[in-house]
């Protein structure tokens, strides 16, 4: 059933996702799994809302039916976002203001107790007092974060569009804004073990050859690059997401970091600009001969690594790649093993209950192992 778990299936379906990542790539060594908790675990929820005379009731689609499926509780979702539903249900059916052509409800939360309300509608909303007030009421009713109300071309914060989420990774603190409508972790407590895991490849690389410096390619709002500064003298991040960019930037300063810089580039533009085929504007004020990069690290998108970024991995002592599709990563994995070998690997369950499997590869150059 849509949106809902099984708890008693979860450890068997994780072991028949990892004995699959095994065999697309041989090689892994030293693989370690980090499961996710079988409840409660998403951040994030979007449901559709269907109106059938005096009732309202969140959708989901099934994808092989196509049929509707009406939602009254997301065990999926964390505590917070599950508990919200029928009460904000509840509430938005009692003023019709809010309930008249609302045609969508998305929920973002945090670990830290931040929840963030977004209402979607068919109807104007921007000289709406009556739906303005109703929404304020609503907001403080419910103790929500942050509502905001989307209609075509227009969009209403009370007051902010994202909330703070607030993690602990190794017993240290770290803050990390999440827009909303933007690309987030779903399942922060997976993310924590990434951030963990990385942080301990990092650690492992600075032990066998010494501190220097790293480069980060598709770094979204900072969330790697800012719990992996203090392993190196200095940090330069690219990122192609002009929201992601302003984000980063927004955290590099909520947790202090001093040896970080974020430029706004696509991965095959940093490429180029580092084997000086190419200068762009946005690299002014960015000297890369004062860099000393022995680490590469990739989070790419679904598509994994292009063809110059590929090639690009050959010139860094070590890499370490996360990656969110497996079958991505192990054709990338074909050619990078020409130059590297494969010297610790993970998988994160950051999506129970699905065909989805988040890895990690840490590498080191053949010469140097």
């Amino acid at each position: 059933m849509l949106c809902q778990v099984f708890p008693e299936q979860y450890a068997d379906q994780l072991a028949d996702k990892t004995t699959r990542f095994k065999t697309l790539v041989p090689s892994f060594k030293d693989l370690t799994v980090y499961e996710s908790a079988p409840k409660h675990y998403r951040a994030r929820a979007e449901f559709r809302i269907w109106h059938d005379g005096d009732e309202s009731d969140y959708i989901m689609f099934d994808q092989a039916t196509k049929e509707k499926v009406k939602i009254k509780a997301c065990p999926m979702a964390l505590a917070s976002i599950d508990s919200l539903m029928p009460k904000l249900m509840a509430a938005i059916c009692k003023v019709p203001v809010l309930r008249v052509r609302l045609f969508q409800v998305d929920f973002l939360a945090t670990l830290s107790g931040e929840i963030l309300v977004t209402l979607i509608y068919r109807k104007s909303i921007e000289e709406d007092a009556d739906w303005l007030q109703a929404a304020k009421d609503l907001k403080d009713a419910l103790g929500l974060t942050s509502l905001i109300g989307r209609a075509r071309k227009q969009k209403i914060c009370l007051p902010n569009d994202f909330i703070e989420e607030h993690l602990e990774v190794d017993g240290k603190p770290f803050i990390y804004q999440q827009i909303e409508n933007s690309f987030t972790q779903p399942n922060a407590e997976v993310a924590q073990k990434m951030l963990s895991w990385a942080r301990a490849m990092s650690q492992k690389g600075n032990d066998l050859y010494g501190k220097a410096d790293l480069i980060e390619l598709y770094c979204g709002n900072g969330n790697f690059s800012i719990a992996l500064a203090e392993f190196y003298n200095q940090v330069l991040a690219t990122e192609i997401s002009k929201t992601s960019v302003y984000s980063a930037q927004y955290n590099i300063e909520k947790n202090a970091v001093q040896n970080l810089v974020v430029v706004k580039m696509a991965a095959e533009e940093i490429s180029q600009a580092m084997k000086g085929t190419r200068e762009f504007f946005r690299m002014k004020e960015v000297d890369l001969t004062r860099y000393d990069f022995k680490t590469l690290f990739v989070d790419p998108p679904r598509s994994g690594l292009d063809d110059l970024t590929r090639s690009m991995v050959a010139d860094f002592d070590r890499v370490i790649y996360i990656s969110c599709n497996p079958d991505t990563l192990a054709r990338d994995l074909v050619e990078i093993e020409k130059t590297h070998d494969i010297v610790a690997s993970a998988v994160f369950d950051q999506f129970p209950y699905t065909h989805h499997l988040e890895a990690g590869v840490f590498l080191i150059k053949k010469e140097l192992v």
